[in-house]
């Protein structure tokens, strides 16, 4: 054991450290690696346009980089990103770049980000970090035992450039993982990984894996919720068997390892189905623009912002982001229980570039986070102004107080016409649908109501109708997803929220013909 830990420590060369959970670490630690950056893209073509050296140079490097430097968004580097797919060197980074991911956000269809060697460096470094710290914290390193279950994205050659790696950022990380790991923990053989069809490829996991000791998951909530059920299935159908918990089949899994999207939405339902007494999870949270934090404390479900993972941070306040000249915060002068939205400069050479995601900060020694949504995640279509965040927690609230648990949702605007004004729509997959729906509706109602002053106006002058809650069967979700996405994998999302009713349609139309 001494010596596999060992292994473990020398393959993570930047672990993540205590050192960090100073006040006044983190922020050297960031200025620091601003001007690392600055540095090493110094020779490229962006660093060459905005002068780079001299910014690095400068005794404020933080306020040069903001003078000189603006906010970016995928229309200013979509052209230079493609001329680094196609071979060109220098353009953000130096060097050529070989991988690339594409981007599985709802409202960033077809961006391909280049991942640098130096950020898959970062990237592994965070991810084994992120394991190393679970056992320092917990002292539990019995899932070190067993085997361990990851289930990446895919990741191919590029059909037209043969030397160039595209995909979603796990499924590269997937590819540089140690090979200790391979060897010695990896419950599922790389050719079942590579499955391109997602049913099938959860279905030959199950079957590989269900015999196994496995103590550790590192999956995407939303998938693993599939898995199960597909696991319980096809157990109970090999060996004539009634097993109704994964806790049955892997008595000693131990820890489950979140990622890719809010792990709060979908806990309680994992919990129920894996069944077993004491089950440690942590969220992390990580993008193709880099790895940014993961859950520290198994009790406390916000997420230690790791400052020294090859991310510069930059922050702007929500009401402030339409504006023309918005105030860009840095870790020195960020508040708690403000919406911001997430600009990172990183190793692989995005600038001041804009992730889309909006983050809140619970404390700021150490800095910890929630991810609050994305910034176009807001449904307002009647001034209501209703955050990702807030119908989360409404809709979680109200499934606590029925007793039953969501599987997916989408929210939408229900139009006016002229009987009643105009409400919202809920889309829900529980996976036992509550007795009273239209209580379940009022308890949504009744929270927005007390956290939200806009919503609040329009309910109480009844311009805008309680909401409506419709329960469509298991499955339906994914179903749509299938049939709207070219391809669905670990890391697709489903659109939570929209102003436009091409979604809902969809999943209604679906719903309706499984009926």
């Amino acid at each position: 054991m001494a010596s596999f830990l060992g292994s473990l420590l020398r393959a993570v060369p930047g672990p993540l450290r205590r050192a960090e959970q100073g006040k006044r670490a983190p922020l050297t630690t960031q200025r620091t690696l601003l001007r690392h950056l600055l540095r090493t893209a110094a020779p490229t073509e962006w660093g060459q346009r905005f002068n780079f050296a001299a910014i690095a140079d400068a005794p404020d490097v933080i306020a040069a980089f903001q003078e000189r430097v603006p906010l970016h968004h995928w229309k200013d580097l979509r052209e230079d990103a493609a001329r680094v797919r196609d071979g060109v060197p220098d353009v953000f980074w130096p060097g050529r770049t070989t991988n690339f991911a594409v981007s599985s956000g709802t409202t960033s269809e077809g961006k391909v980000m280049p991942i640098s060697e130096a950020m898959v460096h970062h990237n592994r470094s965070f991810s084994l970090g992120v394991g190393l710290n679970y056992l320092a914290e917990t002292g539990r390193w019995q899932f070190l035992l067993g085997k361990h279950l990851t289930i990446p994205g895919t990741l191919e050659t590029d059909p037209e450039r043969p030397n160039v790696l595209v995909g979603e950022v796990s499924g590269i990380l997937a590819a540089y993982a140690p090979g200790f790991f391979r060897t010695l923990l990896q419950a599922v053989s790389e050719d079942v990984l590579e499955e391109p069809n997602w049913r099938r490829k959860l279905e030959a996991i199950a079957d590989h894996a269900m015999d196994q000791d496995i103590r550790l998951i590192v999956m995407v909530p939303s998938w693993a919720a599939s898995l199960f059920h597909i696991l319980i299935e096809r157990y109970n159908a090999r060996y004539n068997a009634n097993v109704q918990t994964i806790g049955e089949i892997w008595p000693n899994l131990q820890v489950f390892i979140s990622g890719g999207v809010a792990l709060d939405s979908y806990r309680d339902l994992l919990e129920e189905l894996i069944g077993l007494p004491r089950l440690d999870f942590i969220e992390t949270y990580g993008a193709s623009e880099g790895f940014f934090g993961f859950q520290n404390d198994v009790h406390d479900p916000a997420l230690l912002l790791h400052t020294n993972a090859g991310v510069f941070y930059e922050f702007v306040r929500m009401d402030e982001l339409s504006s023309a000249n918005p105030t860009r915060y840095t870790l020195e002068t960020v508040e708690t229980g403000v919406r911001y939205a997430t600009f990172v400069s990183n190793a692989s050479g995005l600038w001041a570039y804009e992730v889309g995601d909006v983050v809140r900060f619970t404390q700021t020694d150490p800095y910890k986070i929630v991810v609050a949504g994305r910034t176009s995640e807001m449904i307002d279509k009647y001034g209501e102004a209703v955050f990702g965040e807030e119908a989360r927690e409404a809709l979680q609230q109200a499934c606590q107080q029925a007793g039953v648990h969501f599987a997916e949702f989408h929210l939408a605007p229900r139009m006016a016409d002229t009987h009643q004004p105009p409400a919202h729509q809920w889309l829900v997959e529980f996976k036992t649908p509550p007795a009273d729906i239209s209580a379940f509706a009022q308890r949504i109602d009744t929270y927005l109501i007390e956290v939200n002053r806009h919503y609040r106006i329009r309910r109480e002058s009844e311009v805008f109708a309680r909401p409506e809650v419709v329960s469509v069967p298991p499955g339906t979700f994914h179903a749509w997803l299938r049939a709207t996405r070219d391809r669905v994998s670990s890391q697709t999302k489903m659109p939570r929220m929209s102003e436009e009713r091409h979604t809902a349609d969809g999943i209604l139309d679906l719903a309706r013909n499984n009926a």
